[in-house]
């Protein structure tokens, strides 16, 4: 079991960032699983749900530097890295850092930009740091970037190289909310505390802290050995061109034990392997184009994927009673 301390903190930083973000918990909460894993999170949806809203307050909470960077079609990589600036009178380069030089880092609307400039990202988002003119410059501990996306069909958008795609551990849309929870966003919208005035949940030592924690999370040999079943099912599944890699089996694992961090257990059960099955998986899939003329998605394939495999039961109903 995790500390009661900690378990604390993750329902207190929930449940702030619930109250701005009204309706949406479990993607909340897949957020901040993602977090907790270090990984970075990708955010699609049409625009006006609160995409940026919900990067901007999780930043908020967190603490720590942030920083901003707003994808255009002219945005230039060292827009995002930083440049070098030569000084004559010392006859010395001086690096001057981009807002990728952040804890929390929100890469708006991402798919505005050339692929050049998303390319940009990858050094960052596998290896967080960046190299400059020859010269590598390690990034902030914790480094998260949050990045939100605009359908592929809007208009001055580009689709993101699957390379960059299965760097972001999770895929997820907030989606239009439900009436009741419209109104009560606009009954809210006066009472609602500026993101400006929020104070931090989290302290960064403390996010790391979990960071490490997260990896100590117990996974049964028979959990791995589902996870690896699904991944080399997805490889020779009859709809797709592209399966589960090895990055995406690890990045589930990951996934799963965070979410059972955030659940409070030491280990992980099937059911952490499934909450975070389709938001780890389904960017990763790449569908023939015959299936996507049939009308399936990367989500579709991975609830039929998991319908197939064979959940261990018996460490489930263990688990559930220990």
């Amino acid at each position: 079991m995790i500390d009661h301390y900690s378990a604390d903190l993750l329902a207190k930083l929930v449940n702030r960032v619930d109250s701005v973000i009204i309706g949406k918990r479990k993607e909340i909460e897949l957020a901040v699983v993602c977090m907790l894993h270090g990984g970075h999170i990708l955010l699609e949806d049409v625009p006006g749900v609160g995409k940026t809203l919900l990067v901007r307050t999780l930043a908020a909470c967190l603490g720590g530097s942030f920083g901003r960077i707003q994808f255009t079609s002219d945005l230039m990589p060292s827009d995002v890295t930083g440049v070098s600036v030569y000084h004559p009178h010392t006859g010395e380069f001086e690096f001057r850092s981009g807002p990728i030089m952040a804890h929390v880092v929100l890469a708006d609307e991402i798919n505005r930009a050339a692929p050049r400039t998303q390319s940009a990202l990858l050094e960052a988002m596998e290896e967080r740091k960046v190299t400059v003119d020859g010269v590598t410059h390690p990034l902030p501990k914790p480094f998260l970037l949050l990045a939100t996306q605009n359908p592929l069909d809007y208009e001055g958008t580009y689709r993101l190289p699957e390379a960059q795609l299965d760097r972001f551990l999770m895929r997820v849309a907030l989606g239009y909310p439900q009436p009741e929870q419209e109104l009560e966003m606009l009954d809210r919208m006066q009472e609602r505390l500026s993101i400006e005035d929020m104070r931090p949940v989290l302290l960064l030592e403390e996010m790391v802290q979990m960071q490490r924690q997260v990896r100590k999370v117990l996974v049964d040999e028979r959990i791995k050995q589902y996870l690896v079943e699904i991944a080399d099912a997805s490889r020779s599944h009859p709809q797709l061109a592209l399966g589960i890699s090895p990055r995406g089996t690890l990045a589930w694992m990951g996934a799963a034990q965070a979410m059972a961090y955030y659940k409070g257990r030491s280990y992980v059960i099937p059911d952490d392997v499934k909450a975070v099955s389709a938001a780890v998986l389904a960017h990763r899939l790449m569908l023939k184009p015959e299936a996507k003329l049939a009308g399936m998605n990367g989500k579709g394939v991975v609830e039929e994927l998991l319908a197939q495999g064979k959940i261990p039961v018996f460490f489930q109903q263990r688990g559930a009673s220990s």
